[in-house]
């Protein structure tokens, strides 16, 4: 059954973002009343000092109209989409942001204009998504990766993406975080592919993952579940005790994540990691405390100094 009741912005996330200043961010396509309420609340929170990016008149006006006044902010007027992607993509290579958030832009816009090689953003690491998951009543967080940007990812690209969920995880303040390769099964089975890529990479984690365990296959049960993981007789410390979940393809990540949120009231905040600075992904769908979860992550992986 689908859940109505209130989220909750994880209390924790925003008591470490407390003490940080906060983070210049590009809002990339400003002119729309969503991002700019999504920029307003991570402003009032002190969590970002936002820099507008877009059609100014658009912007001014849609300001206006969610009574708020940006006459103190920076305002860069652009006319286009991609002017405005490459734009933004300027200002984070020169140092005036450090953060980016995507606005009313289409996403494919927005990550090409991280991705060009004159935006000077790209550091040689796989741009890679986080969904840090919270449940009301608990600030323990289960992150999952990738279920946004990398589409069928192989086994280099979710090396790398385990390894930036690890890094974002040392900046939350766990130092020995664990990552579940998840499959549909805690067996190597040559029927079921994404079981021989979690053994995989949990083969090569060893040499090539740094400040985080490793292991997989697990099926979802016997990443979270510590009586799962017991009655399959699996052993490992990962088992049962997951804090990252390493998904084979991006279908599996989006559902995980989605049903968190519609069927448990998780908080789902998203971040890019990977390129020179953090990037922020909204949806139109996320309620307020997503939004500010959202920022509270950049802002603490920006001060983290989280590029790739």
């Amino acid at each position: 059954m689908l859940q109505t009741d209130s989220y909750e912005c994880p209390e924790y996330l925003l008591q470490l973002a407390a003490d940080l200043p906060p983070t210049p961010t590009a809002l990339v396509g400003a002119h729309a009343s969503l991002p700019l309420e999504s920029a307003k609340l991570g402003f009032e929170q002190g969590l970002i000092t936002p820099v507008l990016v877009g059609e100014e008149i658009a912007i001014r006006k849609t300001a206006e109209g969610i009574n708020w006044d940006i006459s103190k902010l920076r305002v860069v007027d652009t006319t286009s989409e991609t002017g405005t992607a490459d734009t933004a993509a300027a200002l984070a290579r020169d140092g005036d942001v450090t953060a980016l958030m995507k606005g009313q832009i289409h996403t494919d816009t927005f990550m090409l204009g991280i991705l060009k090689r004159k935006s000077g953003l790209r550091t040689g690491r796989r741009l890679t998504h986080i969904f840090h998951m919270t449940i009301p009543g608990s600030d323990r967080p289960l992150m999952i990766t990738d279920g946004a940007v990398n589409v069928t990812p192989n086994v280099d690209t979710r090396l790398q993406a385990a390894q930036n969920a690890i890094d974002l995880a040392h900046a939350l303040g766990n130092k020995d975080p664990k990552v579940a390769v998840l499959s549909g099964t805690e067996e190597k089975s040559e029927s079921m592919p994404s079981s021989m890529e979690a053994a995989e990479i949990t083969e090569r984690a060893v040499t090539e993952i740094i400040g985080g365990q490793v292991y997989g296959p697990l099926a979802f049960d016997n990443a979270v579940s510590v009586e799962a993981a017991k009655l399959k007789k699996i052993t490992h410390s990962v088992a049962g005790h997951a804090d990252i979940l390493l998904v084979p393809n991006i279908e599996t990540g989006n559902a995980l994540f989605k049903m968190m949120v519609y069927f448990m009231n998780g908080c789902a905040a998203g971040i890019v990691l990977g390129a020179k600075v953090p990037v922020i992904l909204t949806s139109r769908a996320d309620p307020p405390e997503a939004r500010i979860a959202s920022a509270a992550l950049a802002n603490i992986a920006a001060h983290a100094g989280l590029a790739g």
